[in-house]
């Protein structure tokens, strides 16, 4: 048997189904569209259930992919075996409605057998236990002996969640040899040892079930098939691991050889291999889809397998940071598969590079605060961390638990690790109860979904604004409807419509539909799933009824707005990249007709001179009056064109690239001007950010900018008017007013500093000794913090070497202040632990450092007993 490699293996199975007559769809980005059931992609079907639902009409009956997945249920496990891993790709061959198990199970034969080579001799199938027609087309028709098939139960060999499509499932085994068994003798199919190992699962959807464990046959029965690219791999290369195979083995190696280690030599030098290995494609993968690191959803899972592999390059003393060299390895190993990755490669590179300077700090951080509590549990006698603790550590700082025990164990500290798991697992029922429920194909159960697959929608707004067309479908929120009257709130749908649905950024059209009989005002437009195109609103004049031949009406002025402001961000986009770098994407953007927001992809915030530069950027062009262009083209013919992609978003294989001059190229479905002179002006509002390592920049153009200004006038002149000038004097008057200002302020500065001398009196008769120190402990009346400090100053300079503790009582507030020398803080005075003891007399609290500190409170009767009681405090701390 030949070894072929990953890369190689990928193309085989995708040209292997290709000449069965299936379409090869690209590998669907890791996040997941229109399924709320799912954080990411997780299996090779998973982004194909609208297909199986009904809700979308496929490409093509007949499909293949190569999916990325990944799975983070068992995380901790990963690398302790080399069983586990996040990252993953899934072959698979789909049929919705075409073929069924005998052409399924002949092609798994087919494939496994004649085009890569397996012996056929060590391959065993399994199927359902009353699935007698998968097991007679094994036997009878691919000729397996009996004694090879094994027959299991639902457990094993059927594939349902819940209610929804489900059925039974064929899985094919393969006899890697004794070497790998357990050296039972009853050893077989099914054992839980690594001899047996599941290449691939057949299944066969052809039932419904009604939630209550009833089944009923579908009248358009699927395909599901699945096989692990790894797994193949490492049966076709003959390895005893994912982490053997050619590209993953050749990042495991490098891992190594940063490490300074050898693998296979001892046990935590391999966990810590592994876990750098596969976390570190697992984040490749999933910045190269658009997932940017945080504190929730998927960005936090990107975060937590970040920080596992930087934290396991500290076990291992690797020097230094070392993620991206790792990154671009995987880079190197799979765009072959995935293009994307090279083609994105300098942001992944530095998003990386950001997260782990971040978590340096971060692991430090958490160090010092380790310190901290065991500390406190020396200070305690204790022998044992909290998990609330140990949870705090994890949750807040990025400390794995692990981490947090070892450091632990060498001083002989325990963790409750079940007070711990407990943290965890509120939090984790945080998350359950926050994830919406769906049924196993994850669809939302609404009114869209009775409405038949194959109505669907054409738009025709890039060319007109008007438009006829018959109505097909109505709705109100909870059911289809044959007619919607005056008053009625509901959704029309039509086969050919000029309103833009709100996509890509690019907020709805707003207008108006009639009829014969009826008005119809569209207050929003959605997009569906199979390309339907829902207006919502309501009817504000007589009846719309399904059938009536209706005339569409765009807002003509609110979409000339969304155009000025949806170009201006292509424009902006361009220059950012200019002005800050090609790592620049798109994050997401909002556009309506009073204003834009742009989301992008960048580690700090703008410096004035930066953002001045990219909005004269922008304004020049638009002062060139660039002409617009709007092509379809192949995507691999547009992508040579260097247009620009949104991140994560799903392309077909034609696309709509907008070219505004020479200036920019992106692809976008979005609506525009013709010429760029048509947005008139461009202002930048707030620049901002929203997340780690994404800004945001809010701005203006055409009317909005107008309206901006005209108001900026109008606040100009109540301004003026309120300090009796004129506009174009009224810097002049604002500088005077300053000045006039700050001398009144040094004027009652000067007073309430006489008037707290003159409150204090001569108190230096009240000058006692503790301990060989001087202190000066006083009572001083209405006097505020201000003046407290001022007089302490002149207090502490007159004492010369001692401490000065002063209270004062001002309009019901308490406030109490207190200072030390250098000498007085040499013998054990601290004034901040001083004003702590005392402050509690007052009412309030405070603190502060060794030789200055204040605290407020709320009764003044204490301070008498405030005031009498830091001879006792200083005494104490002197010993």
């Amino acid at each position: 048997m030949q070894k072929y490699g990953v890369n190689e293996l990928r193309r085989m199975f995708l040209e292997f189904f290709e000449s069965k007559g299936h379409l090869a769809m690209k590998s669907f980005s890791l996040v997941p569209h229109n399924d709320k059931s799912l954080l990411l992609i997780n299996s090779g079907m998973a982004p194909l259930k609208p297909y199986f639902t009904g809700q979308e009409i496929p490409p093509c009956k007949r499909v293949t992919t190569c999916q990325k997945c990944i799975r983070t249920g068992d995380i901790e496990n990963v690398g302790k075996t080399a069983r586990h891993g996040t990252f993953f790709e899934m072959l698979g061959n789909f049929s919705f409605g075409d073929y069924f198990k005998k052409e399924s199970i002949a092609w798994t034969w087919e494939f496994l057998t004649e085009v890569v080579g397996l012996d056929p001799d060590r391959l065993y199938p399994s199927v359902y236990l009353e699935d007698d027609e998968a097991w007679e087309i094994w036997n009878k028709n691919i000729g397996i002996p009996a004694e090879r098939i094994f027959r299991f139960g639902k457990e094993d060999n059927f594939w349902e969640h819940g209610s929804g499509p489900c059925g039974p499932c064929s899985e094919v085994y393969y006899d890697r040899g004794e070497a790998y068994g357990c050296g039972k003798p009853d050893c077989t199919v099914g054992c839980d040892c690594d001899r047996y190992m599941e290449i691939w699962n057949n299944v066969f959807t052809q039932f419904d079930n009604d939630g209550n464990n009833n089944y009923t046959e579908l009248e358009q029965k699927n395909i599901d098939t699945g096989m692990g690219l790894e797994r193949l791999a490492c049966i076709v290369q003959d390895v005893d691991s994912m982490f053997d195979v050619d590209t993953i083995k050749e990042l495991r190696e490098h891992v190594s050889r940063l490490a300074d280690a050898e693998y296979g030599k001892e046990y935590d030098t391999d966990v810590s291999i592994r876990v750098i290995t596969d976390h570190i494609r697992s984040v490749t993968f999933m910045i190269s889809d658009g997932i940017m690191p945080s504190n929730e959803g998927r960005g936090y899972v990107l975060r937590r397998l970040l920080r596992r592999a930087c934290r396991h390059g500290r076990l291992l003393a690797i020097q230094g940071k070392f993620l991206t060299k790792l990154a671009q390895t995987v880079i190197d190993g799979s765009k072959d598969g995935y293009p994307e990755l090279e083609e994105k490669k300098d942001f992944i590179l530095k998003v990386i590079d950001k997260e782990e300077d971040q978590f340096n700090k971060t692991i430090d951080q958490g160090l010092s605060i380790l310190s901290e509590m065991e500390a406190e549990l020396e200070k305690k006698g204790e022998k044992t961390l909290s998990g609330e603790m140990a949870f705090k550590l994890y949750d807040t700082y990025g400390f794995p638990l692990d981490l947090t025990k070892e450091i632990l164990e060498e001083k002989g500290i325990d963790v409750d690790e079940e007070g711990f798991q407990a943290a965890m697992e509120i939090q984790r029922k945080t998350a359950r109860d926050a994830r919406e429920v769906t049924n196993y194909m994850g669809a939302d159960v609404t009114v869209y979904e009775s409405i038949d697959p194959s109505v669907t929608s054409v738009f025709v707004g890039y060319d007109h604004l008007s438009y006829q067309s018959e109505i097909t479908v109505l709705t109100t929120e909870t059911e289809l409807v044959d007619a919607l009257t005056e008053g009625q709130a509901g959704t029309l749908f039509v086969g050919e419509t000029p309103f833009y649905a709100t996509s890509g950024g690019q907020e709805a059209d707003k207008g108006v539909i009639r009829t014969a009989e009826g008005e119809f005002q569209v207050e929003d437009v959605i997009k569906l799933l199979g390309g339907k195109i829902g207006h919502v609103g309501r009817v504000t004049k007589g009846m719309v009824k399904v059938g009536d031949t209706a005339e569409l009406l765009v807002d003509e002025e609110t979409r000339a707005l969304s155009a000025n402001n949806h170009s201006a961000t292509h424009l902006l986009h361009k220059a950012l990249r200019m002005v800050l770098g090609s790592h620049v994407e798109q994050a997401g953007s909002s556009v309506n007709a009073d204003r834009l927001r742009f989301d992008f992809t960048h580690f700090s915030a703008l410096t004035p001179e930066e953002l001045q530069k990219v909005e004269d950027i922008v304004n020049e062009q638009i002062r060139k009056h660039l002409n617009v262009k709007v092509e379809n083209m192949p995507i691999e013919e547009a992508k040579k064109t260097g247009a620009a992609a949104l991140f994560g978003e799903k392309y077909g294989d034609i696309v709509r690239v907008v070219s505004m001059g020479d200036f920019s190229v992106e692809f976008c479905g979005g609506t525009h001007v013709a010429n760029t002179g048509a947005i008139s002006a461009f202002k930048i509002l707030s620049e901002t950010g929203v997340a780690a390592g994404v800004r945001r920049i809010e701005a203006l153009t055409a009317k909005g900018l107008s309206v901006y200004y005209k108001e900026l006038e109008e606040k100009l002149l109540k301004a003026s008017k309120l300090l009796k000038t004129n506009p174009d004097k009224l810097e002049e008057k604002i500088q005077h007013l300053q000045n006039e200002n700050k001398a009144l302020r040094s004027e009652v500065e000067s007073l309430k500093s006489k008037l707290a001398k003159d409150a204090a009196g001569d108190v230096m008769d009240q000058v006692t000794e503790v301990s060989g120190v001087k202190l000066l402990a006083a009572k001083i009346e209405d006097v505020d913090m201000n003046g407290l400090r001022e007089l302490g100053d002149q207090l502490k300079e007159k004492l010369g070497e001692g401490v000065v503790v002063l209270a004062s009582a001002m309009g019901g507030k308490v406030s109490l202040m207190a200072m030390a020398t250098e000498d007085a803080v040499k013998k054990g005075a601290h004034a901040g632990n001083l004003i702590k003891a005392v402050a509690s007399l007052v009412g309030g609290g405070g603190g502060g450092r060794p030789n200055m500190a204040q605290a407020g409170g709320k009764n003044p009767e204490g301070i008498d007993d405030a005031v009498a009681k830091v001879p006792e405090v200083l005494k104490e701390q002197l010993k």
